[in-house]
């Protein structure tokens, strides 16, 4: 099997790529840096700049699944002009790998599209699980974006393409991701919730997320998909998992909403906002996770 990924330089893509190579897939990826065209040692590079309206379509050649991760980070300050990069960055890349396609006219041999999404398409809930079939009614920033996102994906499908978007939660991961920033202040003693704490927390350790991919691939799924973990926490234990794997006391109180908005701006939603997502359709699609319980996931990565 021959995969094109998008994003492939990434938190999420490099992961899935060393493990595809691992497998022996071929891989093809496109990056927006040419000096790194031939960076990642045996996958071929190809330039694109969905800004611009460019892409390789030799990037194509012999595909049959395409991955696609690519988009500017949500970890930055909201600014105006970064709002309208990181839909943009979603909306574009995903626009120009299909024009790619259709400029093939039928002579390329992709079949299945595997997208990047996020639960951030769900409303803030304090009180209601959400699943697949939940109604969806975008309001805030990032719930516009992940649903615009998505109807960009959806056109696949006039090309005969199969797709799958897996809605992922807060990945956790020992390079990076939401794991790294909230470590900073637990190791100094300074670890606390944020808001009231309550919100939930639909987190999914990186080795489920790539092992989720993988079975997306190999079976051929169809349709949207929850990817987060099936015990999901609130604010208040995850901090909690993470100062009892650091052995670091936890005890300040929560930071107040108000203090978090002034010192981050409309970002804040990220840690603020409260997501209770249900993973039953994965694992009725037969993936088994590794981690099911924070404690466990947190203590995994820091060691």
């Amino acid at each position: 099997m021959k995969l094109l990924i998008t994003g492939a330089t990434g938190l999420i893509g490099r992961k899935l790529t060393e493990k595809f190579l691992n497998q022996d897939f071929d891989i093809n990826y496109l990056t927006t840096v040419k000096s790194k065209i031939s960076t990642i040692e045996g996958a071929k590079g190809f330039y694109w700049n969905p800004s611009q309206d460019q892409i390789d379509s030799k990037c194509f050649s012999g595909v049959d699944t395409i991955i696609h991760l690519a988009g500017s980070t949500v970890s930055k300050r909201w600014s105006k002009s970064y709002k309208k990069k990181i839909y943009s960055s979603r909306i574009k890349s995903t626009q120009i790998l299909l024009r790619g396609l259709k400029i093939l006219k039928g002579s390329h041999q992709v079949k299945h599209l595997v997208s990047a999404s996020a639960i951030g398409i769900y409303p803030s809930d304090d009180d209601r699980y959400f699943t697949e079939e939940s109604e969806i009614n975008p309001v805030s920033f990032m719930e516009k974006v992940v649903f615009d996102w998505e109807n960009e994906v959806n056109l696949f499908r006039f090309e005969g393409v199969k797709i799958v978007k897996l809605r992922i939660g807060l990945v956790l991961s020992r390079r990076g991701g939401i794991l790294a920033p909230l470590k900073i202040p637990v190791y100094f003693g300074l670890g606390a919730a944020f808001g009231d704490g309550k919100q939930g927390q639909s987190w999914i350790h990186m080795d489920d997320l790539v092992g989720i991919f993988l079975k997306a691939i190999l079976d051929e799924w169809d349709g949207v998909f929850n990817a987060v973990a099936p015990n999901p926490i609130n604010q208040t234990k995850l901090m909690s998992a993470i100062s009892h794997a650091l052995k670091k006391p936890y005890f300040l109180p929560p930071i107040p909403t108000f203090l978090i908005k002034i010192l981050a701006g409309e970002m804040s939603d990220l840690v603020l906002d409260s997501h209770w997502i249900a993973s039953d359709k994965v694992i009725d699609h037969g993936y088994s996770f590794q981690f099911v319980d924070i404690q466990k996931a947190i203590n995994n990565l820091i060691r």
